[in-house]
C-alpha cells in the first residue's frame, strides 16, 4: 500500500476539509490537495518518469512541499529531501549519486542549475502551477501500487568518512513510524493542527504522515521557518498546535512565553504539543520549559536510518514531578517505542545488563532497507537486523535509556549533524593550512558548536577571517566552525592518532 493511498482515503472521506494552510490563509482542501498530487503524478509519468525514479526536493517550507511529496509517492517515484540549508556544491553531490532526474527548488536556496539534472523547475514558477493544476473533471487515477518495501524517501545523512550516505526509506518504514506516533508519541485527531516550522525535508515533514492518517490540519508559517512570535499567534489563531523542535526552538519558544509575560494556560492556548528530538536536550532545560509552558512536550529519539523512532519520553513521564526517579528519567530519552526493540551491546551486538554502557541497537519495522549504492556501509551498520546506531547509552531495568556519548564523533548544532570529517576536509583544502582537527563544545543555546584546531604550515600565519571565509566558500553556514584555535601542534599519541579527547577537555 502506497502512502498516497492515505491522501486517497481523507479526500474520498472529507472531500471540502480545509487541509493545508499558508499561515492563516487556507490554501487546499483534502480534496484539491489531492487532486493536485494526482495532476502531477499523472504528468510525472506522462514526462517520461518511472516508479523507482528519484525526484530532489531542495526548498525552504511551502505549502506546495506536502503537494509535491504526495504527488512522487501517488506517481511510485522516491522523494529525495535535501536540507535547504545545505551548500550548492553539497546538493549537487546528492543530486548526482541519487541519480536524480528531475529536481524542484525554491529560488532563494539554490542559484545554479544542478549537474545532471535534466528539469529543475522552481516551485513559485508558471511551470510548476501548470504541472499541480488540477484537471477540470474525471476521477483521480489510482495511486501506483507500491509494495511495502518499495523506496519512498531517499534521506542522505552525514557519514563519518565526511560523504553524505543516502538512507533508504520504504513505504513500510514511514507507514509503521506514522502508525506509531498515536500508540507512542502524541494522540491525533481531525481537530489537531500541525505546525512545520523545522525544516519540511527531515522528521518535521514525515510528521506529516501521521496528521494525514488523522485527516488533521498542516500549517506552514509564512517566514517559512522558525519565528516563535509568529508561532504562538498561529496557535491563537487556528487552535492549539503540535509542532517538532529541536532543542534550541525550544529554548527560543520558552523565550518568547516569558518575553510575551505568557502563563502555562496561555501556553496551551496557542500549543497542544511539542515533540522535540534532533538533539541532546539539557534537564535544566525541560525543566524550564515545562515551569514556563506547562506540561505540553514529548521527547522522541531517531536517526534517519529509523525515523523518528526508537525511544519516546511522554508527556506523562516529563510531568510526574512525584515519580521518585523522575530527575534520572527527564534526562533519559526514554522507552522504546511500540515497533522496535531497543538494546544497549558490546562491540560484537551482545546485549549487556542494565546499567551497563554500550552501543545502542536497534530492531524493527522502521529500521531502513538498506544506503543507497553503498552495500558495503550497510553491511556494517545493520547486522542480523539490528540497526548499530553509533549512539553509546545505558538501559536501565524500567527500560529507560540514557543516552551518555557519540561513539562516531557526531556534532549535533541546533538539531542538525555536522561530522567533523566533512569540515576537517574542507579547512585541509585552505591555503597554509598543514593540520585540522574538529571537535564539538558545549553550548548553551545551540547544544553544541563546532571548534576548529588548526596548525599552520611552517612559517606561515594562519588568517582566521580568511579561514571562516573558506568555509563559507565550500559548505553549508551551519557546518563551518565558531572558533578557530590555532596551535603549533595537534596532540597526538605514540601511534601518531591525534587525541581529540585532549581537545574536548580544552574546550
Amino acid at each position: 500500500m502506497s502512502l498516497a493511498h492515505l491522501l486517497l482515503r481523507q479526500a474520498q472521506l472529507h472531500p471540502d476539509t480545509p487541509a493545508i494552510f499558508l499561515g492563516t490563509r487556507p490554501w487546499a482542501t483534502h480534496a484539491q490537495w489531492a487532486g493536485r498530487s494526482a495532476a502531477l503524478a499523472t504528468r510525472l509519468r506522462q514526462a517520461g518518469l518511472q516508479p523507482g525514479e528519484r525526484v530532489l526536493l531542495f526548498m525552504r517550507n511551502h505549502p506546495r512541499y506536502l503537494e509535491l511529496l504526495w504527488g512522487l509517492w501517488w506517481a511510485g517515484l522516491a522523494a529525495v529531501p535535501v536540507n535547504a540549508k545545505l551548500h550548492p556544491r553539497e546538493v549537487a553531490w546528492i543530486a548526482e549519486n541519487a541519480e536524480a532526474r528531475w529536481a524542484f527548488t525554491s529560488a532563494d536556496v539554490v542559484t545554479e542549475a544542478l549537474p545532471g539534472v535534466a528539469v529543475q523547475i522552481d516551485v513559485d514558477s508558471p511551470q510548476a502551477d501548470a504541472l499541480l493544476a488540477e484537471p477540470p473533471a474525471g476521477p483521480w487515477p489510482e495511486p501506483f501500487d507500491a509494495p511495502p518495501d518499495h523506496l519512498a524517501w531517499l534521506f542522505y545523512t552525514s557519514g563519518t568518512t565526511g560523504r553524505p550516505k543516502g538512507v533508504m526509506l520504504t513505504h513500510r518504514n514511514l507507514m509503521t513510524m506514522g502508525l506509531t506516533y498515536a500508540f507512542d508519541v502524541d494522540t491525533v485527531g481531525a481537530h489537531d493542527a500541525m505546525l512545520y516550522a523545522a525544516p519540511l525535508s527531515h522528521g518535521a515533514g514525515l510528521y506529516a504522515i501521521p496528521h494525514l492518517m488523522a485527516g488533521a490540519r498542516h500549517v506552514v508559517p509564512e517566514s517559512g521557518g522558525v519565528d516563535p512570535a509568529e508561532m504562538f499567534e498561529l496557535g491563537r489563531h487556528h487552535g492549539p498546535l503540535t509542532t517538532f523542535a529541536a532543542p534550541t526552538i525550544v529554548r527560543r519558544l520558552v523565550e518568547q512565553a516569558q518575553a510575551e509575560g505568557l502563563t502555562p494556560d496561555d501556553a496551551a492556548r496557542s500549543f497542544k504539543t511539542i515533540v522535540y528530538g534532533g538533539a541532546p536536550m539539557y534537564a535544566a532545560d525541560i525543566r524550564r520549559a515545562l515551569d514556563v509552558m506547562g506540561p505540553r512536550f514529548v521527547q522522541i529519539y531517531g536517526q534517519g536510518e529509523t525515523p523518528m523512532t526508537i525511544t519516546a519520553l511522554s508527556r506523562g513521564m516529563l510531568a510526574d514531578v512525584g515519580h521518585p526517579r523522575w530527575a534520572e528519567r527527564i534526562a533519559s530519552v526514554g522507552v522504546a517505542q511500540t515497533p522496535v526493540q531497543v538494546r544497549v551491546a558490546d562491540a560484537q551486538g551482545r546485549p549487556l545488563p542494565a546499567g551497563e554502557l554500550g552501543e545502542v541497537l536497534v530492531r524493527g519495522d522502521t529500521v531502513m532497507a538498506g544506503y543507497w549504492r553503498n552495500a558495503e556501509a550497510t553491511a556494517a551498520t545493520v547486522r542480523e537486523g539490528w540497526l548499530f546506531t553509533g549512539d553509546m547509552g545505558v538501559l536501565d531495568a524500567d527500560g529507560f535509556l540514557t543516552l551518555k556519548d557519540r561513539s562516531k564523533d557526531l556534532i549535533i548544532s541546533g538539531g542538525s549533524n555536522i561530522y567533523p570529517r566533512e569540515v576537517e576536509e574542507v579547512l585541509l583544502t585552505a591555503p597554509g593550512v598543514a593540520e585540522v582537527a574538529v571537535v564539538g563544545a558545549p553550548d548553551p543555546e545551540w547544544g553544541e558548536v563546532v571548534v576548529a584546531f588548526v596548525v599552520g604550515e611552517p612559517g606561515t600565519a594562519l588568517d582566521v577571517a580568511a579561514l571562516d571565509a573558506h568555509c563559507l566558500d565550500q559548505m553549508a553556514r551551519f557546518k563551518r566552525p565558531k572558533r578557530y584555535v590555532v596551535l603549533d601542534a595537534l596532540p597526538k599519541n605514540h601511534y601518531g592518532k591525534v587525541l581529540k579527547t585532549e581537545l574536548r577537555q580544552r574546550v
